[in-house]
């Protein structure tokens, strides 16, 4: 008998553990851009914007799988903090659907991962590379619903990650040509493009939204590509129009619970804590976070990694980025932790741990 007060002692605290690390939510569905895309775009024909070929993914998956990096990215992270798998790219999933050719077949429980690299909130961005509009993601999301491979309880009770932007801002600097719009003009539009985003997933049932500002996209070694942009230093242009979204996507994310009852919006830090992170290599075990580790040209940022006469470097952990556009796995890793666990500083009104386990109401 002396030892069960203990017993019961260890069984509470046990029990406490298990329940801060089983989340509530144990589905995310995933859009946007490169920074989340596991591989969808290797399923599709003529796309011009792959990473199906190494060095990607040699740190982790020691195979490319279509991620940008040299490994995990956040969304890959935010699932085993979670404790689920891995997303499947939709492209897989969906061909897997057609083989099988009957409605009513679930997907799998943990979500689906629609992100395309090279895409943007804008339609026209980069769509001479055949990649996925967010637009057309959302619809992919929409024919899942329409044709019942999606629970209606996993629909309310999932998590929505959307990260996307970046290649309008870089397009508008590196292809000029594209657009009449004035930069003013130009953000407008891909902020309505977003709005009608939250608009549309609303809708059809999301509830725990996260939308990620755009990073400094002046400082990736990718620069180099764009007229005029300095190599010494960061593009001050080019940043500002980031911040200039940024102002306005916080506002649009602060509103959510006011427009769409029962919803919540979350924002993570993203352009602040690139900036932190860069400003303070040593501390966070950077040695580079000027130059992609692997690329070729100034910054390493003129060649695609694995593109001919490329260039590597020995340790990826130590450089910010992996790529000329993308960050390495490590600094990823850096961010999932961030968005998280962290404070406002970081993601703001709540991390992802406590979206992932607070009750909402319709859900």
């Amino acid at each position: 008998m002396g030892r069960l007060p203990h017993l019961i002692l260890f069984l509470g605290i046990y029990l406490a553990v298990l329940a801060l690390v089983d989340a509530n939510v144990k589905s995310v569905f995933v859009f946007g851009d490169s920074q989340f895309d596991p591989g969808n775009n290797k399923y599709i024909k003529d796309c011009g914007v792959q990473a199906n070929f190494t060095p990607y993914g040699s740190s982790f998956f020691h195979t490319p799988t279509g991620r940008f990096t040299n490994g995990r990215t956040v969304v890959d992270f935010i699932a085993q903090y979670m404790g689920i798998k891995f997303q499947k790219p939709f492209q897989e999933v969906h061909q897997r659907l057609q083989k099988r050719s009957r409605k009513g077949i679930l997907i799998p429980a943990n979500g689906i991962n629609f992100a395309s690299a090279g895409s943007g909130l804008l339609p026209t961005t980069n769509d001479y590379e055949k990649v996925t509009t967010i637009q057309v993601q959302l619809q992919q999301f929409q024919g899942l619903i329409k044709h019942n491979h999606l629970h209606k309880k996993q629909i309310a009770k999932s998590i929505y990650l959307v990260a996307s932007g970046s290649n309008d801002i870089f397009s508008y600097y590196f292809l000029p040509q594209t657009t009449n719009l004035t930069k003013q003009e130009y953000v407008h539009a891909m902020l309505q493009e977003t709005s009608n985003f939250v608009d549309k997933i609303y809708k059809l049932g999301a509830r725990r939204i996260a939308i990620f500002p755009i990073g400094p996209m002046g400082c990736i070694p990718g620069r180099v590509l764009i007229n005029k942009a300095p190599i010494n230093r960061c593009s001050g242009i080019v940043n500002n129009m980031c911040k200039y979204y940024n102002v306005g996507l916080k506002r649009l994310i602060s509103s959510i619970p006011r427009k769409y009852p029962g919803a919540i919006g979350v924002c993570g830090e993203v352009y602040n804590n690139v900036q932190k992170l860069r400003a303070n290599p040593k501390l966070y075990g950077f040695s580079n976070v000027s130059e992609a580790c692997c690329g070729g040209g100034p910054l390493n940022g003129m060649l695609q990694c694995g593109s001919p006469n490329y260039k590597l470097c020995k340790n990826p952990n130590e450089y910010f980025y992996w790529d000329f556009f993308h960050p390495s796995e490590r600094t990823y890793r850096l961010f999932a932790k961030m968005l998280w666990a962290g404070g406002k500083k970081e993601i703001w009104p709540i991390n992802l741990k406590t979206l992932a386990h607070i009750t909402l109401p319709f859900s």
